[in-house]
């Protein structure tokens, strides 16, 4: 009798315990859906005064509701909305601008930091030479990856300008660690530079190049010991 009597009170414990988890599941399930739905709301539909913007080049880059831009790298579809901050919210709609660092046209180093479960997962897959652009207002600033690295938390030199127009995307590491992530995934992109010569120009050049080559010829020539 008092077997059973145990045996009753161990399989309601696990019923009671089996309900609480299932409660719990449920909620972060709900929350994690609720998450995703307003990251995909605010990514596909877009603020209105983000679109604004776009036709306004004397707009204020840095807008009311903290959208800036759009940040793109074709190779690996990412293509989402660019908001000023990191805050928990911030992060959880788009990718978020670090407070601090540079922003578009100007040198200095931007720093933009993502999820690595959302919105930067695909930078797993980055590689050497990936093109990314930043656009904001009607205007295209294009960047091209030239290095990654693991850094720890603490490391803050890797937001540090150099006098150059650098990017900087950052997101926790590994990639698949579950909880608070140990380290930081950088990824460094520079600038390209956007100037194109026409064909006329560039023939122009070579003129210009192959007169400037026969110059330094003759003033070799009559550079030589003896004339």
């Amino acid at each position: 009798m008092k077997l059973r009597i145990q045996m009753g009170l161990l399989r309601k414990g696990l019923v009671f315990t089996q309900a609480i988890l299932l409660t719990i599941g449920t909620a972060l399930l709900g929350y994690f859906c609720i998450v995703k739905i307003d990251e995909k709301l605010f990514q596909q539909s877009e603020h209105p005064e983000l679109r604004r913007q776009r036709t306004n080049l004397a707009a204020n880059p840095v807008l009311s509701d903290g959208s800036l831009g759009r940040i793109e790298i074709p190779r690996l579809g990412i293509s989402a909305l660019i908001v000023e901050g990191t805050s928990y919210t911030a992060l959880n709609r788009g990718v978020g601008h670090i407070e601090g660092t540079s922003w578009t046209g100007v040198p200095g180093n931007i720093g933009l930091s993502a999820h690595r479960d959302t919105l930067f997962r695909p930078l797993r897959n980055v590689r050497k030479g990936d093109e990314i652009s930043l656009t904001q207002a009607a205007k295209q600033f294009r960047y091209r990856v030239v290095s990654t690295k693991i850094v720890r938390p603490t490391d803050v030199a890797v937001l540090e300008p150099d006098g150059r127009e650098i990017l900087t995307l950052v997101t926790c590491y590994p990639f698949y660690f579950i909880g608070p992530a140990p380290s930081r995934f950088i990824v460094r992109a520079e600038r390209v530079d956007e100037r194109k010569l026409k064909p006329s120009e560039c023939l122009s050049c070579f003129k210009d190049a192959i007169q400037d080559s026969a110059e330094m010829r003759v003033i070799r020539a009559e550079s030589k010991p003896g004339r």
